[in-house]
């Protein structure tokens, strides 16, 4: 029979919004300045939606929602296709690769928090909504101020991303981690909860750097506290009823979380 599982040997993070890009802001743009080229607007919170998901399957999320799919029949007469989806890609992809080295900031506490994972012999991956291009660019900028994780993938690497589980699953044989109890998914999107709870794997949201809260560390830092913790719990709540099993505010409280999921697999207990 397998091992019982005691210990968290492998926690996998997200990228914008949970260790880089403190918002999650490097798409907004590039989404909003791909439906203008074709004579519709969005707004910056229609754009937020969907947030999490390929790049291709947002935009898709983004002709499905109602006001959005009017003004697209209004502008064009028809329902958008598979053909137009593709136009709008095209031009995504060329804007988020002209921001997105402008939003390659780390989150702060995410060189101490993996210090401490490396401490305790965790193995660290890393999953991404980002095409290729876009990825290897937030890779390089992250190496540049002292993150790499010991394994990456993105979108393009697998058949269907968020919130399918494949991404989960190439890490865990990558770093040849399993069961799925011996996992941790961290991000800041309900399509990262969505992955995580799709792997069987522990999956937990962080919220204060959260594209869902929306603001870059100075942003935050400005807002009175009464809209600092109205956000943060409406961004909690939205997490819990997508199934998060917990839910941070920032990434430094991940060392003690995990002792608390280790003290549920102690007592037998899992995702």
């Amino acid at each position: 029979m397998p091992r019982a599982v005691t210990k968290v040997r492998l926690v996998i993070f997200d990228w914008a919004g949970t260790t880089i890009d403190h918002g999650g802001r490097a798409p907004l743009a590039p989404f909003l300045h791909a439906f203008a080229s074709q004579g519709v607007e969005i707004s910056l919170e229609e754009a937020r939606g969907p947030m999490g998901l390929s790049k291709i399957d947002h935009l898709r999320a983004l002709l499905q929602m109602p006001d959005v799919a009017r003004r697209w029949r209004e502008r064009h007469g028809k329902d958008a296709v598979e053909q137009d989806i593709a136009e709008l890609y095209r031009h995504f992809r060329q804007q988020q690769l002209e921001v997105i080295d402008d939003f390659g900031r780390l989150v702060p506490g995410v060189l101490d928090v993996v210090g401490v994972l490396r401490q305790r012999g965790i193995a660290v991956g890393a999953t991404t909504g980002y095409f290729r291009e876009a990825a290897e660019r937030v890779y390089r900028a992250a190496a540049a101020q002292g993150y790499s994780p010991d394994h990456c993938v993105c979108a393009d690497d697998v058949a269907a991303a968020r919130p399918a589980p494949w991404m989960v699953f190439r890490i865990m044989e990558a770093l040849g981690v399993f069961p799925p109890a011996a996992v941790v998914k961290v991000g800041d999107t309900t399509a990262d909860i969505g992955e995580g709870l799709s792997a069987g794997v522990w999956s937990v949201g962080v919220s204060r750097s959260s594209s869902d809260v929306g603001c870059t560390e100075e942003e935050w830092d400005a807002l009175p506290g009464a809209e600092q913790a109205r956000r943060l719990a409406d961004c909690r709540h939205k997490f819990l009823a997508a199934g998060a099993h917990a839910v941070m505010e920032t990434l430094a409280e991940l060392p003690a979380l995990l002792d608390e999921l280790e003290a549920r697999l102690g007592r037998s207990l899992k995702p």
